[in-house]
């Protein structure tokens, strides 16, 4: 197997933990964002809870390895989105550590301080919501930053410039993509009188994401891009100070969809997956629902990979030196190792990670609550 082909692999791997991220733990932050809304007593909240309790920890290992995956297979975007990112990363792993430490001391503390674990875990689901899709509306503007002659970078953009009307319109995408994926599982997986309300809140949900996706669809198509001009080595040594990018007109990250068609499965599927939830949400299908709003997360993902391709980091201020899949890679031989790996590893745990879901399915009713009062959060 060749260079190029490996670091072609390595880029659909990692789109496709970003999408295993969005559907597992996606329903775990959707879940969040809806406890103190969707819930009014405390017996409710304690049903949204537990219907997510026997996975969420499990859930957490998708965005670990995320985060590992993208410090081995790419070490340049690694060190460089993680550093001009910086605040931005601390806040949402400020936000995940509130997360067990509301999970493990609700069901401790006195019945009246419930309610600050209730907010910590509402915190925890809706600042990683929104943060990365902030994320990701800014790699369609480019962040700014350089790389000096030993791929150091220095940055020359700030946190709240990431806070940018775009960037915060994708926000809004991937917060009701992933509350619409947790009142799915919740009408899924809970009793009355929950599952009847997240069905609603799903419908809801549903709709806000088909309009801001569809108004995100819009802006990106008159925003200027990036294009490669020359100088990229696809099966050469990575190196990303070796080509010339220039800044395009409007409508050239749309330009993928025509040079590649099967890309355009992509928004169909986020669009469909998302009518699907609308029309289905209130029947009785619960797993094709869950099945369509999985599909959404996958389409809306897939999407903007597919027209940022192949750029992964664009720089604003330095184009030249923008990271994309063919120069911002680890060596042939890390990359080899590291599919090797994955073809042993990645079937034992999904064959793990569906016996656990097999043993521990069920729907979350008051009656199992008082039945379980001591093994249950």
């Amino acid at each position: 197997m060749d260079y190029e082909v490996l670091k072609f692999i390595w880029w659909v791997l990692i789109g496709v933990l970003f999408i295993g991220f969005a559907i597992m733990d996606g329903y775990d932050l959707g879940t969040a964002n809806l406890l103190p809304f969707m819930s009014k007593t405390d017996e409710e909240r304690r049903i949204m809870i537990n219907a997510v309790a026997p996975h969420w920890d499990g859930n957490q290992v998708w965005l670990i390895t995320s985060g590992g995956a993208l410090f081995a297979a790419w070490p340049n975007v690694y060190a460089t989105a993680f550093s001009g990112f910086y605040w931005a990363m601390l806040l949402v792993l400020f936000a995940l550590i509130v997360r067990p430490l509301a999970f493990d001391y609700r069901s401790k503390v006195k019945p009246e301080q419930t309610k600050y674990c209730d907010w910590g875990l509402f915190i925890s689901g809706i600042v990683p919501s929104l943060v990365f899709g902030v994320a990701f509306g800014n790699l369609f503007q480019g962040f700014g930053f350089n790389l000096d002659d030993t791929m150091r970078s220095s940055f020359t953009q700030g946190f709240f410039s990431l806070l940018n009307p775009f960037a915060l319109l994708c926000g809004v995408v991937s917060v009701s993509m992933l509350t619409m994926q947790g009142s799915v599982w919740q009408s899924m997986r809970s009793g009355s009188p929950i599952k009847e309300r997240a069905s609603i809140v799903a419908r809801l949900s549903a709709l806000a994401t088909i309009v801001t996706f569809a108004l995100a669809g819009v802006w990106v198509a008159n925003l200027p891009g990036f294009e490669v001009v020359s100088g990229l080595v696809m099966n050469g040594e990575a190196n990303p100070l070796t080509k010339t990018v220039h800044i395009a007109d409007a409508g050239i990250w749309l330009a993928n969809y025509t040079k590649y068609p099967i890309m355009l499965i992509a928004p169909v599927m986020g669009f469909t997956g998302a009518i699907g939830v609308f029309l289905l949400a209130k029947s009785r299908l619960h797993g094709l629902t869950f099945a369509c709003s999985s599909i959404t997360q996958a389409g809306i993902i897939m999407t903007a990979g597919f027209s940022l391709f192949p750029f992964i980091l664009p720089s604003s201020t330095h184009p030249n030196v923008s990271l994309t899949l063919w120069d911002a890679t680890s060596s042939y031989l890390t990359l080899g190792i590291m599919t090797v790996v994955a073809l042993i590893f990645v079937p034992i745990i999904l064959g793990y990670t569906i016996w656990c879901f097999y043993k521990l399915w069920g729907r979350m009713t008051a009656e199992h609550l008082n039945e379980n009062t001591h093994s249950l959060y």
